[in-house]
């Protein structure tokens, strides 16, 4: 069902089907209507301006089902192609696009970053950032959301708690609002887990001897444990409704948020003025408010990241150095190790096995070797562990009476373990192999499959190979994503009315779950830039995100034990690292006017920038300075190269890029910065001018220019730039590639 937790791995082809199912029949029913999104941008500052009258006004008798009026101006109503067709020639209208159903995209993993629960702390400017989690909702009752101690409400708090009849805000979920529209959503206690999971995480209170059963246990913190939290919950069973996002979205900057975590958006890029996030996110932006997103999970195919625009704070996901096993013990005393979180005890120290290739007469060998549905005979399964070349059919052989399932994981799944609704071991296919001879060479074989353990992972951080990856394909030279967080195997706060593996017949009700996904790294950044905030209460967005980037450590990565690469489009500008982030030296700001020109470099036209922004916008005047991206004032670099200029060269065609950027004192007041560069090509120069920085003041800028140069470019350039003082190093990712790299 969600594209960022553990049933992403197990569950989503089944989930996608049903949304398939759901959302189908409603287009049938609906055949000459649909719901569309009508963006117009910026509300105007005319104060006898009615957004509502105005809409109703342009639909002409079409009921609108929601109108966006409190921080951008627009509306979701049901449409018939015509209709939608002739709004977007509106010369108020910047874009029509249809509703969609996007998907849902901790104990060790902050002490693994180096950010223990006794680090300092401004608890007192903690206590004033505000978290907006855009998810599934809450559960207040967590022991993660007790209000404990807080003190009062922040004064400059405009946000209400609307969760519904069930639903009581406390000093800690200091608001609540659900969006019905299409998601069916009634309030927004969290029925399904994971926004509890990703809130927890993000800025949940510490919480002693959590675990999943007894596994993985610990002290479960978020990375600001005295911030508040503010939830919208815009996702329900099937899905998250776009114009429920872009009514959160809407509410949630004029309530009055620090930060929006959101872990969730589409599989698949789409340009910046169709992408509800984006544009939400755009106008949070205006109001100083950090979005972070997820990623995505459609990894590791490459340019399959969805949170593009440069506004938004992508985050891709990294194991953690704990992984969760589940071992199989065979007749024979030899131990295999396999992949699942098993809470499960069988009786008896064993069971006897029966393989899926001997339990029918009608299914083709090959197909019953899969346990493959309508393959199984219930009367030689009952009571006994399933043995099969393949997990998909896991519901069959619970319902065939299987007490257990050892299964061959597929080499095309990560390899992380989920969260199972029986005793379940996935094991690679080499221990598989050695079941198999097991089985076969005795008569009566047994087996039994404990409860899991935990294990250290010396390999971490690896990239997640769930995790999507750049290039930017809607904004090619933004290096995207942003940044790596870990988003592996993670305990959090979970919602006691759901199953903690999504399959309905098991009956489990839990607090706190393990889970999987970039919607789970995408948490940790946001937590750790409200640790940021509240030690830097003055600081825009812009520059909390440099803050995060240039101190990320990416030489913390292990590329050597990933499988497949990709090195700064996997992972950004590296690791999160809170600690030092909290005091990065310098900062590349970025502000709401170099978005705009950004816009009009983009090729925008004049009068689109003008509804986007609600600024009079002529894009080639003196005001507004078109700006190419790979030039907007980023805390990485990237470039990507149309063409290679043909040369007689024999050694290869030569390629010259140009970034300019500036900085912002904020370490000390007189400071000296030195740059150091490092180029992972053969035939690679980068020059900086100039090559040193010189501070005599706080918040004083400087700019400097980077050119990177060489030849025989077949795909990509992968660079890095760092400006050290002695005391901070600020380092930013560069990277130059080739149209041409395979997307």
């Amino acid at each position: 069902m969600m594209a960022a937790t553990q049933s992403s791995f197990w569950c989503f082809a089944l989930f996608s089907l049903y949304v398939y199912i759901v959302r189908g029949s409603f287009t049938i029913a609906n055949e000459d209507r649909k719901e569309y999104i009508v963006y117009m941008g910026s509300l105007p500052s005319d104060p006898k301006y009615s957004p509502k009258s105005h809409h109703l006004s342009m639909l002409r008798g079409v009921v609108s089902s929601r109108s966006y009026t409190r921080s951008f101006n627009g509306f979701a109503a049901l449409l018939t192609d015509k209709e939608a067709a002739k709004l977007s020639s509106d010369e108020n209208v910047v874009s029509v696009f249809r509703s969609e159903t996007l998907q849902l995209h901790t104990t060790e993993s902050w002490d693994f970053m180096g950010f223990p629960e006794n680090i300092d702390r401004n608890l007192t400017g903690e206590g004033e950032v505000i978290i907006g989690v855009l998810d599934t909702g809450i559960w207040p009752e967590s022991p993660s959301f007790d209000d404990h101690g807080f003190g009062p409400v922040p004064k400059r708090w405009k946000g209400e708690c609307q969760g519904g009849s069930d639903f009581k805000c406390n000093k800690k979920i200091i608001g609540a609002r659900f969006y019905d529209g299409s998601t069916g959503g009634s309030s927004c206690r969290d029925t399904i887990g994971h926004g509890s999971h990703t809130a927890s995480i993000a800025g949940g209170r510490p919480v002693k001897n959590t675990s999943f059963y007894g596994i993985a246990e610990g002290l479960a913190r978020g990375g600001a444990p005295s911030a508040r939290i503010a939830a919208y919950q815009v996702c329900s069973t099937i899905g998250c409704s776009t114009a429920g996002i872009l009514g959160a979205f809407d509410d949630a900057v004029a309530d009055g948020v620090d930060i929006l975590s959101v872990s969730l958006g589409r599989q698949q890029p789409v340009s910046i003025e169709e992408d509800t996030i984006a544009i939400g996110a755009f106008h949070a932006t205006e109001k100083g408010i950090l979005v972070v997103q997820s990623a995505g999970n459609s990894g590791p195919m490459v340019g399959s990241t969805a949170s593009n625009a440069p506004w938004l704070f992508s985050v891709a996901a990294s194991t953690t150095n704990r992984k969760i096993m589940t071992k199989v013990v065979l007749g024979n005393s030899k131990v295999l190790e396999g992949y699942a979180v098993n809470s499960f005890k069988l009786k008896g120290s064993q069971v006897p096995v029966v393989y899926g290739a001997e339990t029918t007469s009608d299914c083709a060998p090959d197909l019953a070797k899969l346990c493959e549905r309508g393959c199984l005979d219930k009367n030689l399964v009952k009571g006994k562990i399933l043995l099969c070349q393949s997990s998909d059919y896991l519901v069959d052989a619970y319902e065939a009476g299987a007490v257990g399932l050892v299964a061959q994981k597929s080499p095309s799944t990560p390899n992380i373990s989920a969260v199972l609704p029986f005793a379940i071991s996935l094991l690679p296919s080499y221990q598989f192999e050695l079941a198999e001879s097991y089985y076969d060479s005795n008569k009566k074989p047994t087996m039994n499959i404990l409860t899991s353990h935990s294990k250290k992972d010396k390999d971490a951080p690896i990239v997640a190979e769930f995790s999507s990856r750049g290039p930017n394909v809607v904004i090619p030279d933004i290096l995207k994503p942003d940044i790596i967080a870990p988003g592996t195997e993670i305990l959090a706060a979970f919602s006691p009315k759901s199953s903690p593996s999504d399959y309905g017949f098991d009956k489990r009700s839990v607090f706190y779950n393990i889970l999987s996904g970039t919607s789970m790294s995408c948490p940790h950044v946001t937590g750790a830039a409200a640790y940021v905030k509240s030690i830097h209460p003055d600081w825009s967005a812009s520059a909390i995100k440099s803050a995060l980037m240039t101190t990320a450590a990416a030489g913390r990565m292990n590329t050597s034990k990933s499988k497949h690469g990709h090195n700064e489009f996997s992972y950004g500008a590296g690791h999160l690292d809170p600690v030092k982030a909290a005091n990065p030296g310098i900062v590349y700001r970025t502000t709401y006017q170099d978005y705009i020109n950004l816009l009009c470099g983009m090729n925008i036209s004049s009068s689109m920038a003008t509804k986007m922004s609600g600024l009079n916008i002529t894009c080639d005047d003196k005001k507004v300075q078109p700006l190419k991206a790979k030039d907007l004032n980023y805390p990485s670099m990237a470039a990507q190269i149309e063409e290679l200029p043909l040369t007689n060269n024999t050694n290869g065609a030569e390629f010259k890029v140009k970034f300019t950027r500036k900085v912002t004192n904020v370490g000390l007041p007189n400071s000296t910065y030195k740059a150091k560069t490092t180029c992972h090509h053969t035939a690679c120069k980068i020059n900086v001018v100039p090559e040193q920085l010189s501070f005599k003041a706080l918040n004083e800028e400087k700019s400097f220019v980077v050119t990177v140069a060489g030849k025989n470019l077949e795909s990509m350039v992968s660079a890095s730039l760092e400006w050290d003082d002695g005391i901070h190093v600020a380092r930013s990712p560069i990277v130059v590639y080739a149209k041409t790299m395979s997307v």
